[in-house]
């Protein structure tokens, strides 16, 4: 018996050290269940994604909503009587402050719907608990119900001016099933950027058997970075590169009623933010290859102009215009990501030392 054990444990460590050598149906039904393992992984945090994919949905659409407001407003530079008369937060106002209140977008206060562009006039003060609010200082008639003086208004104090809400920067839907399908979207994409760093180790647990027991020890800073990277790529997309690119498209249709479809929207700023996750993922990719001595940076520095050449096609095909100031918000940051990369190649890089099973 303890022959049969020291056997098997010498094998299985010949084994390890050439690398975990596995057969082809081996191969394949580790595969089955590193794939049902991310399966049920990426459901599970899709389900708690659903109950707040609203909040999901409203943060992913700010930066379109304020483009197509921008987009269907007309600006006109502020003149009084004095010329020194500006626009003051309503963090500036005071009690006993009176003006018209003018209701954005179609608002319900009790069982009264006033329609978006109602106003009526309001004073600031106290209620009964001494809460600062906006309060109606004259009966308002919605249909066939009378709003009484005194009723509190909807009025956020800490919101920022440029922050307004309004008919102007809805997106819409032409289905009665598409919210339920995009919010179903929002979340199963939610749910697989959530899941990043368990499929990240997933894969790495999937190809570990053919690497060497001293490169298996970079699946720690290989998850981390990765995680990291596309973070910090998927934020890029959604404060830098979408933004303007949405500025820029949507002010091509000054001209026309914008009528911007919600599942269209979400398509695309998820493609986005995706694809520059993607390839922020360069540096930590990078890293790891060069641990186990296959990319150099000398590599790296001899094909720098193929590199260059498939950076800019990955930003023609990443970038939603075809004119060349978008192009370069996605061009950019890859040729960044590249010399960061060849930075990293050359402070970590190192020959490849196989190892054999004497040891």
């Amino acid at each position: 018996m303890s022959t049969f054990l020291e056997t098997e444990i010498k094998k299985r460590g010949s084994e390890e050290e050439l690398g975990g050598q596995m057969s082809f149906l081996d191969h394949l039904d580790e595969l089955r269940r590193r794939l049902i393992r991310s399966i049920i992984f990426v459901f599970v945090v899709f389900m708690g994604c659903w109950f707040v994919s609203n909040y999901i949905y409203n943060f992913l659409a700010i930066p379109v909503q304020q483009a197509l407001a921008e987009a269907q407003r007309r600006e006109v530079p502020i003149g009084g009587l004095t010329g020194s008369e500006t626009i003051q937060p309503l963090s500036t106002l005071k009690e006993n402050d009176t003006g018209r209140y003018v209701f954005g977008e179609t608002t319900k206060i009790g069982s009264s719907v006033i329609p978006a562009g109602a106003s009526v006039q309001a004073r600031v003060a106290r209620d009964s608990q001494g809460q600062l609010g906006v309060f109606t200082d004259e009966p308002l008639y919605a249909g066939n119900t009378v709003i009484p003086k005194g009723v509190r208004l909807p009025v956020d104090f800490s919101a920022k001016p440029s922050v307004t809400t309004g008919l102007d920067d809805k997106l819409i839907v032409t289905t009665a099933l598409e919210p339920f399908s995009l919010y179903v979207k929002v979340s199963l994409y939610t749910a697989i950027a959530l899941s990043l760093p368990f499929l990240l180790y997933q894969i790495w647990a999937f190809v570990s058997p053919g690497l060497y027991p001293h490169e298996r020890g970079y699946v720690v800073p290989f998850i981390l970075l990765s995680t990291i990277s596309f973070v910090i790529g998927a934020a890029f997309a959604y404060k830098v590169i979408f933004p303007p690119a949405a500025r820029y498209l949507l002010g091509l249709g000054h001209d026309f009623r914008l009528y911007l479809k919600a599942d269209d929207y979400f398509d695309f700023i998820i493609l986005v933010m995706l694809g520059m996750g993607a390839v922020f993922q360069m540096p930590a990719i990078t890293y790891v290859l060069a641990r186990i001595g296959i990319v150099t940076a000398r590599y790296m520095l001899r094909i720098w102009k193929v590199s260059l050449i498939v950076i800019l096609i990955a930003a023609a095909v990443l970038s939603p215009t075809n004119d060349i100031p978008n192009m370069l918000l996605f061009a950019a940051p890859m040729i960044v990501l590249y010399v960061v990369s060849i930075f990293i190649a050359w402070i970590f890089g190192k020959q490849r030392k196989t190892v054999t099973s004497d040891g």
